[in-house]
């Protein structure tokens, strides 16, 4: 069995019951703050940054668990910043939308569409003025096209020829409005590629063929050839913000549905390496009972630390 193919798969499979867990322990009103959970997305977190250095840094958006734990954040720490505790990784003050881990790369997320573009944009920025060989990875929504600080940070990294890499997660809805109903129909990346950035499009939903796109993007810009840009395809399954499916609601149809649903990451990664005749029950039931262990130990770990002190309210402010 390929280790490369088991590697991608634990981590789809480690971020998919991280959020299915959170789903669950919701309802219980410990966790009180907005959860944007990404599964059905798996696959681009964990393709994107399979490909990247430990020392590369990673910039992400309100659905950020699957970016943060895929650069390797540290589980229990994100847990606890869910629960508003002090052993959060942002002390609790941040909660599920403002998650970072900078021993890991994971330089932060913020709620606000587009925030972090820019700041991805300044921390490519600075690596080419350090002449760092470290690169940038932003992953964003499709809805950041509508938002002008889009266009002009594609347009500042290609005309300073920036090491970063523009991931865009086109799950085709904002909150509940498709995409056909927000943006003039033709494809975003050939937006990026008007901006003078090499584009490309993928499934999203196929974390070998993600990975790979990623690996030729980031080798790309970390050999000097400038900023690079993927639009990734895929699905959201659940609702916008919260733990629950909405499919009550209509905004997609039954079909949509379905096959979303069905065009799921995991499965078709599992259904690869079964053809590659990969016995994969055993790795999976190994996979399952570790990764059930590591988050029964994480949420226990979050319930049993203490709350910030209001002693600590003044801390790590810049001004």
């Amino acid at each position: 069995m390929s280790s490369r193919q088991e590697n991608l798969l634990a981590c789809m499979l480690r971020i998919r019951r991280v959020e299915e867990s959170i789903a669950r322990r919701y309802a219980e009103q410990e966790m009180r703050c907005p959860t944007h959970l990404c599964i059905g997305q798996e696959a681009i977190a964990v393709g994107v940054c399979n490909a990247l250095l430990r020392t590369d840094k990673v910039f992400s958006n309100h659905r950020a668990h699957g970016h943060y734990l895929a650069k390797g954040g540290d589980l229990n720490a994100m847990i606890a910043e869910l629960y508003g505790r002090a052993a959060g990784c942002c002390g609790g003050r941040g909660g599920s939308m403002h998650l970072i881990d900078l021993d890991a790369g994971f330089m932060g997320a913020t709620p606000i569409v587009g925030g972090t573009v820019p700041i991805a944009v300044g921390s490519a920025w600075a690596s080419r003025l350090k002449n760092s060989s470290d690169v940038t990875v932003v992953f964003f929504g499709d809805g950041c096209f509508e938002e002008g600080v889009m266009h002009e940070s594609l347009n500042f990294a290609a005309l300073h020829n920036l090491p970063i890499v523009f991931i865009c997660e086109n799950n085709s809805y904002s909150v509940y409005t498709p995409l056909r109903l927000r943006q003039p129909k033709r494809p975003i990346y050939r937006l990026a590629a008007a901006h003078g950035l090499v584009a490309a499009v993928g499934d999203g939903n196929d974390v070998d063929a993600v990975h790979e796109l990623a690996k030729q993007s980031i080798a790309a810009t970390r050999a000097g050839q400038g900023p690079q840009f993927l639009e990734l395809n895929t699905f959201r399954w659940l609702e916008h913000c919260g733990p629950s499916f909405d499919h009550e609601l209509n905004y997609r149809t039954a079909a949509d549905i379905e096959a979303g649903l069905a065009d799921c990451p995991i499965e078709r990664c599992k259904a690869v390496m079964t053809k590659q005749d990969m016995n994969i029950q055993p790795v999976m039931e190994k996979l399952e009972k570790k990764i059930l262990q590591e988050i029964e130990e994480a949420f226990a770990f979050s319930k049993r630390s203490p709350n910030p002190l209001p002693s600590m309210a003044a801390e790590k402010l810049y001004a």
